[in-house]
């Protein structure tokens, strides 16, 4: 990517487009961050969690008396104790849009999770009981004092095995363990299998990591004493979902309870859902009538705080001879863990992101998302698309085996152009919508892709033979990503009396540089210099209503709030200049903050000057309601559609045959997401999400034994790579506008992380194809890689 640099030291406006640095690094950078360890309230108390050792079974006691007689304790809690609160339920992740209901009439069931287990526990570190001291060491003392009985029950991990008739049930109240079920179709896939030239039926399986964010989830309550107001600093990246289940959950008006996100060391969907430890702090700030913080260790975030990616493809592909795809048939099992959390939202999003950027005429696709004993699954970055897309990718590898043709030729034979769009998949959307791709231009994608990836080079290299047991390999993944997911965002403006702009947005910031792009947007509506508007996100209190900074939604709903709140404030600004100065509004301009007339020599007035003001005695202001005294605009934007990006990944990668140890030798990346704000924060976004995609490609896996009992609790066994495992990335960009919104924008936090997983699958498959090796399976860990090689059929 090209930065303007020498534009972005301008102040002649045209925010938009720069690679301004990003204003909040300076005080990150220097240690002044505010996290939720850094907030000190006096006279708090710490919590920690009992949480259980086994993956299913019933509780026949709970004994806390020697834990609350320890010192430092507080409070002892167990189920008993909140049992009169109603369990947790993310009830906003579990609404069915009303046109996906009616017309795939999908399941959905409903396990709403108690606060703390009171019967049974349903996965190893599910929350038994919770103890309250002055500290953390003593609270941690007082946990290992509570006798807990437990009477073990049968575990399921595989969810293959949990749909099982016999299987025992998880929640006794279901029918079985299925937690969704959805099914669509489009055209007769029957009979284009019947008649196709050509079959592939491959099992692909997507496995189980996390998020594992620098900074684990933590949490901080108080209750005002003056005002009883309820106040929640949290890593969250939906305050108001979070303040509103505060709410409900402890019977308060949602005005009473003030949520803020503090600065956020990294979120990715983890901390998007609600936990019943956000729960039960704020209560028992309330209960206990002084401060509670919890801060979550590194082996509770990789054992307790959601999983992902887990998914089973058993998919088809259909093609005529000359290699265009004529059917798709996939049936995806999906493991939930023990909860249904967010519902519909990583397995629909599956399926409506299968066919990528291809064209499918006749498509069947069955999922099932399914219950075990292992901790609950939600959406992390990608949120179902890495999966899927590895799935179609590899599929879509092995076809091109099966006809003979290179595997970027097959891709480029069956991409939608760009003058078929808006295209319409013949799918129903996330939103209940028919799904449509609004724009893009996924031949150009490849195409350079594969120009910079340099295919001839690397054949040539392999025509050459292995050079000391290490072999050469080239892959490809193409994906598109709806992205702007509704239903709105909110953004506030209000010129303040000294004449600065706080814009106030309903989407906080876990590092996606919410408070120099948001800048750059609002600067560029109202006609002020960047360094004069002050950005705050994720404050309740700022912005009453608001979603949050999930499925790369913030810039295309935020944003767009964003520029219409300050074209709204741009032409109050000059109203109320102009009857300050007496010159007709269509006659003022406002640029960097001055209102001037447009003769040369003509009044003028600053915005200081202007807000700073109260009403003339004696003239009379507007009572129209939009031009008041009052310089201030709030926009709630509902986007009417999906923004959808799109890219294009290519590898080249060096496998040794002796130690199964991959190197990757070149990573192309081209992507599409429409106008971009800021490029420089754009890489860093892409750049991020390629080097999580490829510690799930090569490194990271959550292992769970037979007996529900995670293997990789710790860093010593969950692998995260480091800046020196990511190669440097080779770059490029299309601009195609999305129609869907003001600025044209669409959202790209989650891209990179969707095709790493399926282009290094690719890449390895190809350098060791004269083994006969298929990659079903990741991670590319030596051990597997050699194992691929010991099992194969050499060819």
């Amino acid at each position: 990517m090209s930065h303007d640099s020498e534009r972005s030291r301008q102040g002649d406006g045209n925010w938009i487009g720069r690679s301004v640095p990003r204003v909040e690094d300076d005080r990150l950078l220097r240690g002044n961050g505010r996290y939720v360890d850094d907030i000190d309230l006096p006279g708090s108390v710490e919590a920690a969690f009992l949480r259980s050792p086994h993956a299913h079974a019933r509780i026949e006691s709970v004994d806390v008396s020697a834990a609350l007689a320890a010192p430092g304790v507080v409070a002892v809690w167990t189920g008993e104790d909140v049992a009169d609160l109603p369990a947790m339920l993310n009830k906003e992740e579990l609404r069915t849009p009303p046109g996906l209901a009616e017309l795939l009439d999908p399941v959905v069931r409903m396990t709403p999770m108690p606060l703390l287990a009171c019967d049974k526990v349903l996965y190893v570190g599910q929350p038994v009981a919770v103890v309250f001291a002055e500290n953390r060491y003593l609270a941690e003392d007082a946990l290992e004092l509570i006798g807990v009985r437990y009477a073990p029950l049968s575990v399921l991990v595989d969810p293959e095995l949990a749909l099982n008739e016999a299987a025992p049930l998880l929640h006794e109240e279901l029918p079985d363990n299925t937690a969704v079920a959805v099914a669509t179709r489009v055209g007769d896939p029957d009979a284009a299998f019947a008649g196709a030239h050509a079959v592939v039926s491959e099992r692909f399986e997507a496995h189980r990591y996390v998020a594992s964010p620098i900074e684990t989830r933590a949490i901080a309550a108080q209750v005002e004493p003056y005002s009883g107001r309820l106040t929640v600093w949290s890593g969250t990246q939906t305050p108001h979902r979070l303040r509103d289940a505060i709410a409900h959950t402890l019977g308060r008006e949602p005005a009473t309870v003030h949520v803020i996100a503090a600065d956020v060391g990294g979120g990715f969907g983890q901390k998007g859902i609600l936990y019943v430890e956000e729960l039960l702090v704020p209560h028992a700030a309330r209960r206990l009538g002084r401060p509670v913080v919890w801060r979550e260790d590194r082996n509770e975030n990789l054992t307790a705080s959601s999983h992902a990616r887990e998914q089973i493809h058993c998919i088809e592909l259909a093609a005529d001879d000359e290699g265009r795809i004529v059917a798709v048939r996939d049936r995806i099992t999906v493991n939930f863990g023990a909860y249904n959390m967010t519902g519909l939202v990583v397995p629909y999003n599956s399926l409506c992101h299968l066919l990528g950027p291809y064209r499918v005429p006749n498509v069947h696709i069955d999922v099932l998302g399914v219950l075990t004993n292992t901790t609950f699954a939600t959406p992390y970055r990608g949120a179902g698309r890495p999966e899927t897309v590895f799935a179609m990718e590899r599929a879509m590898d092995r076809l091109a085996v099966e006809l003979g043709i290179e595997p970027e030729e097959l891709r480029a034979r069956n991409l939608v152009r760009p003058d078929e769009m808006p295209y319409a998949t013949g799918l129903v959307d996330r939103s209940g919508s028919p799904q449509s791709y609004d724009s893009g231009d996924f031949p150009e994608l490849l195409r350079r892709a594969v120009a910079k990836a340099d295919v001839e080079g690397v054949r040539a290299r392999q025509r050459e033979g292995a050079r000391d047991g290490r072999h050469v390999g080239i892959g490809f993944a193409m994906y598109i990503e709806a992205t702007g997911l509704g239903p709105f965002e909110t953004a506030r403006i209000d010129i303040t009396p000294g004449g600065r702009v706080r814009l106030a947005i309903g989407a906080p910031s876990q590092g996606q540089g919410h408070r120099t792009s948001m800048a750059q947007i609002a600067a560029d509506a109202i006609g002020v210099p960047m360094d004069v508007i002050d950005v705050i996100g994720g404050d309740t209190e700022a912005t009453p209503f608001g979603v949050g900074t999930i499925a790369s939604r913030a810039l295309v709903n935020a944003g767009n709030a964003t520029h219409r709140a300050g074209r709204l404030v741009r032409e109050k600004i000059v109203d109320a200049a102009a009857r300050r100065l007496g010159v007709a509004a269509d006659r003022l301009v406002l640029s960097d903050g001055v209102v001037a007339a447009e003769e040369p020599g003509g009044p003028s007035i600053t915005l200081a000057e202007l807000a700073g003001r109260a009403p003339l005695p004696g003239v009379p202001e507007p009572t129209d309601g939009r031009h008041g005294t009052e310089i201030s605009e709030t926009v709630h934007f509902r986007p009417p559609g999906f923004a959808v990006a799109s890219g294009a990944h290519a590898a080249v990668v060096e496998v040794d045959e002796r130690t199964g140890g991959v190197a990757i030798l070149h990573y192309v990346v081209v992507h599409d997401a429409g106008n971009i704000v800021n490029p420089m924060i754009a890489e860093g976004q892409v750049t991020g999400g390629i080097a999580q995609g490829i510690g799930g490609a090569l490194y990271e896996e959550m292992v769970y034994g037979p007996d529900g009992q995670p293997r990789t609790g710790t860093y010593m066994d969950y692998l995260v790579p480091t800046s020196s495992e990511i190669p440097d990335l080779d770059m490029d960009e299309l601009f195609t506008p999305s129609p869907m919104n003001d600025l044209g924008v669409k959202g790209l936090g989650e891209g990179g992380a969707i095709a790493p997983q399926a282009v290094l699958a690719g890449a390895v498959e190809d350098a060791l194809r004269s083994f006969g090796v298929v990659v079903r399976r990741g991670p590319l860990s030596p051990s597997r890689v050699r194992e691929l090689i010991r099992t194969a059929s050499r060819t």
